[in-house]
């Protein structure tokens, strides 16, 4: 029903050619569970007469892309959305975000039709790859070698909204280094946890990003998530982070003795109450035993004095 409605409104409007579709939050929102690809420019009331310049070039390259992505295709304008902070940072500006099966990347370049349809086309595929505890050293050769090339990884726990906001800055980094860089994730807290512990990074929910090349790793500490933020360092700024050779797997008993420390570290007032209550009882314990031992010896006192004063 929304697809007919919505083909029924660019037909309406196609008069037009250098407008696009203005959609609500909500109506976009359905539009990306049913289409599996859509370009959506977002605006604001500050940057209408920047938004204007990019409204243009993407309608006059719009026909050209349907037809390049055979038919499936949407180009849709949002107007003071509250969704685009989801996607990016930076709201100052006007932010063009491809979806591709609702997985977002975002568009960084120039208001020019001809480099937009072309960057369109190169990042129509996922970029980002799921590491797990299995797949980390064999797909990466982090410790083993580097043969599969440069890894900028994030690790990541559920509970993380910067990291969810993330996603499409690491796609965008991801499509732009295709070829010659590798992006990934690991879930710290579920099927990477061995991972996470491997480099020591805790069980806080921040985002933690490393840059692995060469068995070196590069820690990134700034504060800024941004796509020319991330293209710098893993362009060349990585060598102004102190490196560190990159750790082996841990043995088991390393593994243990690290979510030990891990849950020290986050938990200190739980832990100390764990090792606490036990320390307590046993005390508690002896103490209990003393008592009765001190009490069957005044007894045997008292019993022996007794039988004296008889004799």
């Amino acid at each position: 029903m929304l697809r007919l409605l919505l083909l029924l409104m660019v037909c309406l409007t196609k008069g037009n050619e250098d407008t696009l579709q203005v959609m609500q939050d909500e109506e976009f929102s359905k539009l990306l569970k049913e289409e599996p690809i859509v370009v959506a420019l977002f605006c604001t009331d500050k940057n209408a007469e920047t938004c204007e310049e990019f409204e243009s070039e993407l309608a006059s390259v719009r026909e050209d892309f349907i037809d390049m992505m055979q038919g499936d295709g949407w180009f849709v304008k949002l107007v003071n959305s509250n969704l685009v902070s989801q996607y990016s940072p930076k709201s100052d500006v006007p932010v063009t975000v491809m979806f591709r099966r609702e997985l977002p990347v975002l568009y960084d370049g120039p208001a020019n039709g001809d480099v937009m349809l072309e960057t369109f086309m190169r990042y129509k595929e996922p970029g980002v790859k799921e590491l797990t505890d299995s797949t980390f050293e064999h797909l990466t050769q982090a410790a083993s070698g580097a043969t599969t090339g440069d890894w900028l990884v994030l690790f990541y726990s559920d509970d993380c909204e910067q990291c969810a906001r993330m996603t499409a800055v690491l796609e965008t980094v991801a499509c732009k280094h295709r070829g010659r860089s590798n992006v990934a994730k690991v879930n710290k807290q579920t099927h990477g946890e061995k991972t996470g512990r491997r480099f020591e990074l805790g069980i806080d929910n921040k985002p933690q990003l490393i840059f692995f090349r060469l068995q070196k790793m590069y820690t990134f500490t700034l504060d800024q998530y941004d796509v020319a933020t991330l293209d710098s360092f893993v362009s060349g700024f990585y060598k102004n982070m102190p490196s560190k050779p990159v750790p082996v797997p841990k043995t088991p008993f390393d593994d243990l003795v690290q979510m030990c420390v891990d849950y020290m570290k986050e938990y200190p007032v739980l832990v100390g109450c764990g090792v606490a209550v036990p320390v307590i009882l046993i005390l508690l314990f002896i103490w209990l035993v003393r008592g009765e031992g001190e009490e069957r010896l005044k007894k045997k006192k008292k019993k022996k004095s007794k039988e004296n004063k008889d004799k």
